[in-house]
């Protein structure tokens, strides 16, 4: 068996990650999941949420993707995200202020569709804070 699988992470605008690692942990339609070497092939949907791949020497990699499919494969597993980031990257002001943007929007309820729009938005703005205080949590800061 494989200690290890080649990974690949795509967003619509570019590669964001393409390496081999131990271990990755997602966040699938039905909640938590994590793919090891020799994972059963696999097709699920991404929500928005966090990314932690793990590599052959133990480092950890964070990852935020608002949402994408997930394919695990025999030999290569691939995330196609609708957007991503390494973590470090992500934005806290502009995630906060999505965050209240989208927590007035829903508060106004003019219309069905505007309310849908904004809860996607804060879900996401939502995961993106969460990716932040993971990566600060295991900074210890």
């Amino acid at each position: 068996m494989p200690y290890t699988f080649q990974l690949d992470i795509v967003s619509a605008e570019k590669s964001i990650f393409s390496g081999t690692v131990d271990s990755l942990v997602a966040t699938g339609e039905l909640g938590e999941l994590g793919i090891s070497p020799g994972h059963a092939p696999l097709l699920t949907s991404l929500k928005p949420g966090t990314v932690r791949v793990t590599d052959h020497d133990g480092n950890e990699e964070t990852f935020y993707v608002s949402g994408g499919m997930l394919e695990v494969q025999p030999h290569v597993t691939t995330i196609l995200a609708d957007t991503a980031s390494r973590a470090a990257d992500v934005d806290e002001a502009a995630a906060i202020a999505a965050k209240e943007a989208a927590e007035a929007a829903m508060a106004d309820q003019n219309s069905e569709i505007e309310y849908s729009k904004a809860a996607v938005e804060l879900a996401e703005a939502v995961a993106q804070l969460r990716t932040l205080q993971s990566i600060r949590k295991k900074a210890g800061k």
